[in-house]
């Protein structure tokens, strides 16, 4: 209900149930807070007023309720850090998915906006490096790498529905964040290092991706677009966009080349 009332963007992730139920204890927890503490100081201000206490006490207050109203504040603090935020994060951090429809991707940002890099079908990214960087070439793929042969880039992020994804987030110049507010995930992209985040999207729409680190001139424009689709319509846009199947080297062909769907994840 408070989460409503402050305007919550859509939510379209499966874990971000969870977040958002943290989000609304938390909420109310404030408010009780807010009210509790806001009672307290008209209290003390209508109980100390000047005309009852001409005279200033250097005593105040003996009574030790505040003690344990301060006990009790960090009791419910280390129930939400212990109990809630710390497994959630050891299970996103720790806990990848792997199996056939992991949708991977490789999410570069730039001043100011992101590339998107897909492994093509078969499943795995083509090497990089900054020295092959060109008005061409804008990741610096490696094309004499076999497994770079099927790779492709889009200027949007496009994932499927119901299906895990992994994203591995970069930058080439300076520190932006990859945010995903419908899926309720950011990750920063640091240049000269690889993170990894991973959710499972479950509603099919289109949102606006944001930069969530202040990069430049140009920050509040750095806006993309994530898609979520069917996922047989992910796997028809994936093959469209990947290479034909005859361009792909001999030695990807058979269980290498299989469809996006059915290709084991690994990182």
């Amino acid at each position: 209900m408070i989460n409503k009332a402050i305007g919550i963007s859509e939510l379209a992730s499966e874990h971000g149930a969870l977040i958002d139920n943290m989000l609304e204890l938390v909420h109310w927890f404030m408010a009780v807070l807010a009210i509790g503490w806001g009672i307290f100081f008209l209290y003390c201000v209508w109980r100390f007023r000047r005309s009852k206490n001409p005279k200033a006490s250097y005593y105040g207050v003996r009574s030790h309720a505040s003690h344990h109203i301060e006990i009790g504040v960090i009791i419910v603090e280390a129930i939400l850090l212990l109990g809630f935020a710390y497994p959630l994060w050891a299970h996103r951090t720790a806990q990848y998915p792997t199996g056939p429809d992991v949708v991977k991707v490789r999410a570069v940002g730039q001043q100011f906006f992101w590339t998107m890099h897909y492994p093509g079908p078969d499943g795995k990214f083509g090497l990089t490096d900054p020295a092959l960087i060109s008005e061409s070439n804008a990741l610096g793929i490696n094309y004499d790498d076999p497994y770079s042969k099927d790779d492709f880039l889009s200027g949007e992020l496009v994932i499927a529905k119901g299906r895990d994804c992994i994203i591995e987030v970069t930058s080439k110049d300076v520190i932006h964040n990859l945010h995903l507010p419908p899926m309720r995930i950011q990750q920063d992209a640091i240049p000269g290092t690889v993170a990894h985040m991973w959710f499972k999207p479950t509603k099919v729409g289109t949102w606006e991706t944001i930069c969530g680190q202040l990069c430049g001139a140009g920050h509040a424009q750095m806006k993309g677009i994530v898609t979520v689709k069917e996922s047989s319509e992910f796997d028809q846009w994936f093959l469209e966009n990947s290479p034909k199947p005859a361009e792909i080297p001999a030695g990807l062909t058979g269980d290498d080349a299989a469809a996006p769907s059915k290709e084991a994840a690994s990182l």
